[in-house]
C-alpha cells in the first residue's frame, strides 16, 4: 500500500463508528510483553544501545505530553476503532488537570507511564531538583488515576523529556525498580510539519527499521489527525501491535487476529 494511499485515509475517517471488540477486520492488538528492570532496565535505541526484544514487524505505540483531552481524546478514539493498546507517559501537571482523561486512559486498556512533573530538561538540573520532578510527575498521576498521592509508581515505566538525562538519575530509576523507555524511531510530531508530512516520515521510517518503539505526542493535533490512517497503514502493512505492561501486572487476553 502506498503512503498516497494511506493519505486519502484522513478523509472520512472520523465518521466511522466505534464497533465491539475484538473485530476480524481491525488491527488488534497481538501479544501483551512483560517489561522487566531486572531484564531491560533501560529500552530504546535513540537513546540506549538495547530495546526491546520484539520480532520483525512488531510496534510499540507510545505517546508522551498528555493527557490534552481535545487531541487525546481523539488518539484514544483511534485506537479504540481498531483494538489497539499502547502507552501514555504523562506529565504530571497534565494529570493534575485532567485526571478524568487519564482515568478515561487506563479504562480503555492503555498503559500509563510516566514523564516528569513540568517537562524540563532533567540533564541541565541538580540531582535533588530532577529527583522532586519524577517523584512529584509520579505522585501527581497516581492521584489523578487513583486518588492517592504516591511516589510508587503502579506502572513502573519512566521517560526522560527530550530524552535527556544523567547517569546518576537513571542510576536512580533502575534503583527504584523502574523502566526508562526511549524510542526506537518517532514522527518527529513536534516540528512544524503538515499531517501528510508526519504520516509520511513515520511510515517510512517504520518501513526501514521493520519494527520498534514509536515515539508520538498526542497534544499534538497532526498526531491525532493521522492515527487513523497510521493504524490503518499497519494493519494493511502486516504490522502487529504489542502492548507493554510490567512484569507481574495483572494481564487481559489481547484482541489478537
Amino acid at each position: 500500500m502506498s503512503v498516497g494511499t494511506v493519505l486519502m485515509a484522513l478523509i472520512g475517517l472520523s465518521s466511522l463508528e466505534a464497533a465491539e471488540c475484538p473485530r476480524k477486520d481491525t488491527l488488534g492488538t497481538s501479544r501483551v510483553l512483560s517489561v522487566d528492570v531486572k531484564t531491560t532496565p533501560r529500552v530504546g535505541l535513540k537513546s540506549f544501545p538495547q530495546t526491546l526484544p520484539l520480532a520483525d514487524h512488531e510496534v510499540v505505540l507510545t505517546f508522551d505530553d498528555g493527557p490534552y483531552p481535545p487531541t487525546t481524546s481523539k488518539v484514544l478514539a483511534a485506537l479504540a476503532q481498531e483494538c489497539v493498546r499502547a502507552t501514555f507517559f504523562l506529565i504530571g501537571l497534565h494529570a493534575s488537570e485532567h485526571p478524568d482523561m487519564v482515568k478515561r486512559i487506563a479504562r480503555e486498556g492503555h498503559t500509563i507511564g510516566h514523564h516528569t512533573f513540568s517537562h524540563p530538561f532533567m540533564a541541565r538540573i541538580p540531582f535533588d531538583k530532577a529527583k522532586g520532578e519524577i517523584d512529584r510527575g509520579i505522585a501527581a498521576d497516581e492521584m489523578a488515576l487513583k486518588g492517592v498521592s504516591t511516589t510508587t509508581a503502579s506502572t513502573p515505566f519512566f521517560r526522560f523529556p527530550y530524552f535527556e538525562s544523567t547517569p546518576a538519575q537513571l542510576d536512580l530509576l533502575q534503583a527504584r525498580g523502574i523502566v526508562v523507555f526511549g524510542a526506537d524511531l518517532w514522527a518527529s510530531d513536534w516540528n512544524e510539519i503538515s499531517p501528510e508530512q508526519e504520516l509520511k516520515l513515520v511510515t517510512e521510517r517504520l518501513a526501514a527499521s521493520g519494527k520498534g518503539i514509536v515515539l508520538f505526542h498526542d497534544p499534538k493535533a497532526r498526531t491525532a489527525a493521522i492515527m487513523p490512517a497510521f493504524l490503518r497503514y499497519l494493519r494493511e502493512n502486516g504490522y502487529r501491535v504489542v502492548h507493554v505492561a510490567p512484569a507481574g501486572a495483572p494481564q487481559k487476553n489481547a484482541d489478537a487476529h
